[in-house]
């Protein structure tokens, strides 16, 4: 039998998710019809890629559902992430001709809306998925991880797990300035992880954290045990970042509010990652949201 008798083929889409202007943002890659990709090829193709994830969908297995989802990093399947599922809202959106509706994710259904903003560009806006914390660490191995100094992490905000399906570790810095000037040091990284094996340890401070009403903040992830040196754009941990700026007082304790995450700035990727709170006592939804736009399409031969 000849290789193009056995040749499979599936279109992919190109698509920088987070920003309005192409080659900024976070890229992306989606299989739109990944029917027939085993998970290990999906793997493999992901690590191909290579780039921060890639998204393969598929016929929903839930009711509910208007497509299932998984998401790769060029080293490991992730039970959830932000900027592949914004993406995939994206191009689902253009499929069905809809603008709301949920994606099947491995930690269960995410609602998807959309509206526009004040430009009348469209965004797309996922719920984040149940939050849980882990245990908090000591903030003076942190500064040795991020080669800053201890007055660099803010005060009274320890060094945090946190996960919406993906662990990942949050450190608050005092000032923009000192965000970018972190360097995640690989010779402690082994001791980042914690108990959860967190995917990736995000860094952040406030854009002007005397104010009472601009809770805007600057950030960078980095996260090498997953294969990616740093992420322009980290949808999956915007959710948590905003449930851990509440829990360490940084964001009001209750009612609504809307602020932007500005990730990928410091990489030549600016990114902007818009996240609206509601807090009532015990109750808590966090929605993510960015717009989206498309770079290529192309082939992968399988």
């Amino acid at each position: 039998m000849s290789a193009a008798q056995t040749e499979r083929r599936y279109e992919y889409v190109l698509l920088d998710v987070f920003t309005k202007t192409r080659l900024q943002g976070n890229p992306l890659a989606v299989f739109p019809s990944a029917e027939g990709i085993t998970g290990g090829e999906m793997q493999r193709i992901a690590n191909e890629l290579n780039l921060s994830e890639t998204v393969f969908l598929s016929a929903a297995t839930r009711p509910g559902a208007i497509a299932r989802a998984r998401i790769f990093t060029p080293r490991r399947e992730l039970d959830f992430a932000g900027h592949p599922t914004i993406g995939a809202a994206h191009v689902l959106a253009r499929r069905y001709a809809t603008d709301r509706f949920a994606i099947e994710e491995n930690v269960g259904l995410i609602p998807i809306e959309s509206d526009k903003d004040t430009r009348g560009d469209p965004r797309f806006w996922l719920t984040t998925p149940d939050l849980t914390f882990f245990e908090t660490l000591d903030a003076a191995f942190y500064a040795r991880l991020l080669k800053v100094a201890e007055s660099d992490l803010a005060p009274n905000a320890s060094p945090q797990f946190v996960s919406a399906g993906s662990p990942l570790l949050f450190v608050a810095l005092t000032t923009p300035d000192a965000v970018d000037r972190a360097e995640l040091q690989q010779a402690y990284l082994s001791g980042a992880l914690g108990s959860v094996n967190s995917a990736g340890t995000f860094v952040f401070a406030r854009k002007e954290p005397a104010s009472s009403t601009c809770f805007d903040v600057y950030a960078r992830m980095f996260a090498p045990q997953t294969g990616i040196a740093e992420d322009p754009a980290t949808g999956g941990a915007t959710g948590p970042l905003a449930a851990y700026m509440l829990k360490h007082g940084l964001l009001p304790a209750h009612g609504e509010l809307e602020f932007t995450s500005e990730q990928g700035t410091k990489m030549g990727r600016p990114s902007y990652l818009h996240v609206r709170v509601a807090s009532r006592g015990e109750q808590l939804i966090i929605k993510v949201g960015g717009s989206v736009v498309p770079v290529a399409e192309g082939t992968f031969s399988l």
